[in-house]
């Protein structure tokens, strides 16, 4: 295992710009550290891509981040982390943390105990929110659905309007109807749709997320291997892409509300 310095770079990865929603939240929590993101642009989105392609392409990407003595690597990914993280923590020997749909904050928070949970359509069918699910819900009614189209929307910087309202509607509204007064945003592209979601849902329903809690638990992970930053970049980020750095600036600085200038970087 190579030696680890305070100074060196969180990576943080996502098929795409969805991340940056945990960047976010990292940053917030983290104010000292550096930054590399990288987006996946040219394969998004990874809900609907087999499994072997999305374990390639994460440590395609790992293998990248690592090269560049990122300290901790960060699966800003639902999907990715549903299919890869194990693999990912036996490969490499850098710290690796993960996401998982907040299903556990959202069957504490339910007075009706019914709970949605929107994800990708890799997410929703696959084992491990099986598994949160009966670990963390088992007494709640949690109807999980695929919501497609929401990650493209995204990757485009189309966050409100009527083209937005169409793809949540059809999602949105039967979970509604079936008396969810809780809804999961599994998927780190969801949480910069919240405003869209708040205007269908009304205020009475909870929105929940995973970014705050990877937040806190990445800082912990750095405390424990004594690898939080000291001072330095005061969260500067590098931004790497896989797709075309003109349309990931552009989103991306519209995104973080700050301006972003991204690199191409195929791995």
């Amino acid at each position: 295992m190579r030696t680890m310095n305070v100074h060196s770079p969180v990576g943080v990865f996502d098929s795409g710009l969805g991340g940056l929603s945990v960047l976010r939240e990292l940053r917030a929590q983290l104010p000292e550290e550096r930054w590399l993101y990288y987006a996946d642009s040219a394969h998004c989105p990874y809900g609907e891509r087999s499994p072997a392609y999305i374990l390639d392409r994460c440590t395609s990407i790992v293998d990248a981040l690592v090269e560049r003595e990122a300290k901790v690597v960060v699966v800003a990914c639902n999907t990715a982390t549903s299919v890869a993280l194990v693999e990912l923590r036996a490969r490499y020997g850098v710290p690796i943390v993960g996401m998982v749909p907040a299903v556990k904050p959202a069957a504490a928070a339910t007075r009706s105990g019914r709970i949605g949970v929107l994800a990708t359509p890799r997410t929703v069918t696959g084992e491990a929110l099986a598994a949160l699910i009966r670990e963390h819900a088992s007494g709640t009614e949690v109807s999980a659905v695929p919501a497609p189209g929401l990650v493209e929307l995204v990757e485009a910087g189309r966050l409100v309007g009527p083209e937005v309202e169409a793809a949540l509607r059809p999602v949105v509204c039967p979970l509604l109807a079936r008396g969810v007064d809780t809804l999961v945003l599994g998927c780190t592209h969801y949480p910069f749709l919240r405003g869209a979601m708040r205007s269908l849902a009304g205020p009475e329903v909870a929105l929940i997320d995973s970014g705050e809690a990877v937040a806190r638990r990445t800082r912990d992970v750095l405390e424990i291997h004594g690898l939080l930053a000291e001072g330095g970049d005061e969260g500067r980020v590098e931004l790497l892409t896989s797709g075309d750095p003109s349309h990931v600036s552009d989103v991306a600085s519209r995104l973080l509300g700050e301006r972003m200038v991204a690199t191409h970087l195929p791995v």
